[in-house]
């Protein structure tokens, strides 16, 4: 018998909602509609389980309870203890509230987060005698409260932990690119699993692993051992182990696609190595320590994603001589390239002396970046017709 649809939200990085709706869709979601930095869909439990394993680039997946109005501040309170919120999960497991306040009665929103967590708690104390412990740093449950201009939406997160912890990264080199965002910058390059994908200075590795996952059809929770939805009382493990199994079965060999991470520290591409392993994609992957500017291309075409030094980790004076040499590099060895690089803003791009054809706004955690397409021509920096 099919569970009942629900109303969710799933969180993203900003410049990444088209490929989340996309992905969505294609796993099954209904009602989709894109919103900042979120997609809101409806799905039954098993689009809730499909969405958490699958998904390569959502954060969270939010699963929507109930909303209501907040006038005064009582309101919160007495609104939320009114939950079943058994129904959900067990005075047992240990929950944390989380909460964001905008134009509302109130204006501090740990405030209503520990408002939120008695009243949550004191349900379960007169039902059951006995309360749920909170856990900050790994709970059982977390609970939602979003309380914009007087309407309170409560909802409960059914992945846990974040979903760009793949649980294959135990090490990174320096300001290592999150999960979430490799992948979505390898989507955002309409890459087709064919061609080759270089990433020249891949530090802990991420963009090749996100890829080679791609290109295999590895689900990006496979490695995870957990996920918040597990906790909760209406959890079907049989259904689980059916989605698991039929991921299983939907995996495809990597063939002749070329994946390549090169970086010109030693360190780094043993970390990435590592990282490699970890993620059970040894042989799919080629590593080199190699640095950019003296490289010798052995690929005549292909995608070349790069996560180049930029803001604290480059001194201003060096920006313009650095980002000159990646211009004159991707020129002289990358003809029949498309090239694709994230960085802070447009004024290191400005020293590149190619011309893009294609500019995306995207989030690197709080750090506002700029996605830029080059395609690269022989003898020419103009693009394509």
């Amino acid at each position: 018998m099919k569970s009942q649809s629900h109303k969710l939200v799933a969180k993203t990085f900003s410049g990444l909602e088209a490929v989340l709706a996309e992905e969505l869709e294609q796993l099954g979601a209904k009602s989709i509609k894109k919103a900042k930095r979120a997609v809101e869909f409806s799905g039954d439990n098993e689009i809730i389980y499909k969405v958490n394993y699958y998904s390569r680039t959502a954060i969270s997946i939010l699963k929507s309870i109930t909303s209501f109005k907040v006038e005064k501040q009582d309101d919160l309170y007495d609104n939320l203890i009114k939950i079943e919120w058994d129904k959900y999960f067990s005075h047992t497991k240990t929950i944390v509230v989380n909460s964001v306040v905008y134009n509302s009665v109130f204006d501090n929103s740990h405030y209503v987060a520990l408002r939120s967590k008695d009243a949550i708690a004191d349900f379960f104390a007169e039902k059951y005698d006995s309360r749920p412990n909170v856990e900050k740093y790994d709970p059982d449950v977390k609970i939602s409260i979003h309380l914009s201009s007087g309407v309170c939406n409560v909802s409960i997160d059914s992945s846990g932990q974040p979903l760009f912890k793949r649980n294959y990264r135990k090490q990174t080199g320096g300001a290592p690119l999150n999960e979430v965002l490799a992948a979505g910058l390898i989507k955002l390059s309409n890459w087709d699993k064919k061609t080759p994908l270089i990433d020249p200075m891949c530090g802990s590795g991420t963009i090749p692993i996100e890829a080679s996952m791609i290109a295999q059809n590895i689900p990006a929770g496979k490695l995870r051992k957990k996920f918040g939805f597990q906790n909760w009382k209406d959890f079907d493990i049989e259904l689980f182990e059916k989605i698991k199994t039929q991921a299983v079965e939907n995996e495809k060999s990597i063939g002749n696609i070329i994946i390549e991470g090169q970086d010109i520290s030693g360190m780094n591409i043993g970390i990435a190595r590592q990282n490699i392993l970890r993620a059970g994609l040894l042989g799919t992957i080629r590593l080199q320590r190699n640095d950019f500017f003296s490289n010798n291309n052995r690929n005549k075409n292909g995608i070349l994603i790069m996560n180049p030094p930029y803001g604290k980790r480059l001194k201003k004076e060096n920006i313009i001589d650095f980002y000159k040499k990646i211009g004159d590099t991707l020129k002289q060895q990358y003809e029949g390239f498309t090239a694709w690089i994230i960085t802070e803003d447009d004024y290191p791009l400005k020293n590149i002396g190619l011309k893009p054809s294609r500019k995306i706004s995207v989030f690197n955690g709080p750090i506002e970046c700029k996605f830029i397409k080059y395609e690269l021509y022989k003898g020419s920096k103009k693009d394509k017709k």
